[in-house]
């Protein structure tokens, strides 16, 4: 009997913690399809990820996973609308409702995951970073690298990802 109240206790405590989420999760469903269209942001200008090609047609991983959505939501991958954004624009248009989905480069973040309020989705790209050096230096050891000057590009992760110098 005790074990019975313990699986009923755990089942209470899931469905309070996972129903808010579906129905959060149902008011944007029922916006799409009432819209017709899943309006996707992309970036628009990722080769291989999302950005139109000579003809104007959207290629790339990420367009391809919006036009997925499409068709689950829609049974008709056609029925999408690609919005490029930049890095800044992209978590504000999706906070801001300006788009349904967010299908472009996002790193993970514990801050993107509280503060921001966004639900991610499991990985479907995994990078790295690494560092390219003339063999002709000899160096074998990012330990060598002291005092030498690194590039990243502003407002991306890599720049939190310094620490990894620091420890080296």
């Amino acid at each position: 009997m005790k074990r019975m109240f313990r699986v009923w206790l755990v089942m209470c405590i899931a469905v309070t913690f996972v129903l808010p989420a579906c129905l959060w999760a149902g008011e944007t469903l029922d916006a799409v399809k009432k819209k017709g269209v899943v309006t996707v942001g992309v970036n628009g200008s990722l080769f291989g990820f999302g950005m139109p090609d000579e003809k104007g047609a959207w290629k790339g991983l990420d367009v391809d996973t919006g036009r997925a959505v499409a068709a689950a939501v829609f049974g008709d991958a056609t029925k999408v609308k690609f919005v490029p954004l930049t890095a800044v624009q992209r978590f504000t248009d999706l906070q801001s409702g300006e788009i349904d989905v967010l299908c472009r480069n996002a790193t993970r973040t514990l801050n993107r995951d509280t503060a921001l309020g966004l639900d991610f989705v499991h990985p479907n790209y995994y990078d790295g970073q690494g560092f390219l050096i003339s063999k002709k230096l000899g160096v074998k050891s990012a330990r060598e690298l002291d005092g030498a000057t690194v590039c990243v590009l502003p407002g991306t992760t890599t720049i939190s990802g310094d620490s990894i110098l620091k420890a080296a």
